[in-house]
């Protein structure tokens, strides 16, 4: 009995270690299709659309794979993928202090200009959940007026036809590429509910001492606040 013991303490050990070698960038990833889970359930919104549209929005290889990531902001059509919320929240700090009011951020690329007024803060804009729920409910209205996902697709992208078109094909193309085991995974609520839970932001000394930073504003501003 001691030695099956140990024996397995020391697979835990070991898939310990190689779960924390992989944890990074897959735990990260992992925000926006968990957002994506919790946005689909509540608007009604077919799960692999809000998979493939993050994925075009912010997909990068991991590991082989596409993967979205949710502290990335595009500006003037340049995206910018940051290791943390902090680095993406800092730099979109000072763009919206030079000025510039046009910029995408976080799972789903919500642009500031258009639609920050829908939000509280570009704080909570970054939010995966609140980024997930937002664009969940603007696709829902764009299908209900073009009557199909691709064209919703293409529609959320923009309404110039040859910029809509293109974007629709490469949702098209993501969409058939997706995993249908994992997205059975994820829309599974006992699966989901077994699986850890994933920290949403940076950590607390870190945030507290760039917000130091930060002037606190009005949430009418839609500026950058932390809490």
């Amino acid at each position: 009995m001691p030695n099956r013991n140990l024996f397995i303490a020391c697979m835990a050990c070991v898939l310990l270690s190689q779960a924390s070698h992989a944890m990074p960038g897959a735990t990260t990833a992992a925000i926006c299709d968990r957002a994506a889970q919790r946005a689909a359930r509540a608007e009604g919104v077919p799960l692999d659309v809000l998979r493939a549209i993050t994925r075009v929005e912010t997909g990068r290889s991991l590991d082989g794979a596409l993967q979205p990531w949710p502290w990335t902001v595009n500006r003037e059509g340049q995206g910018y993928w940051f290791a943390s919320a902090v680095e993406a929240k800092s730099y979109v700090f000072d763009i919206f202090k030079s000025g510039v009011r046009s910029f995408d951020v976080g799972c789903f690329q919500i642009n500031y200009r258009w639609h920050g007024t829908a939000f509280r803060s570009i704080d909570a804009m970054f939010d995966p959940d609140e980024n997930a729920t937002y664009a969940a409910r603007f696709l829902a209205e764009l299908y209900a007026e073009f009557g199909s996902w691709p064209a919703a697709a293409g529609a959320y992208h923009s309404r110039t036809q040859h910029h809509a078109t293109a974007y629709s094909d490469r949702f098209q193309t993501i969409l058939a590429q997706l995993d249908p085991a994992e997205t059975h995974r994820a829309a599974d609520p006992f699966t989901a509910s077994a699986l850890p839970l994933i920290p949403m932001g940076p950590e607390p000394e870190t945030e507290q001492t760039l917000g130091s930073l930060v002037p606190q504003t009005t949430a009418a501003t839609a500026f950058i606040t932390f809490n």
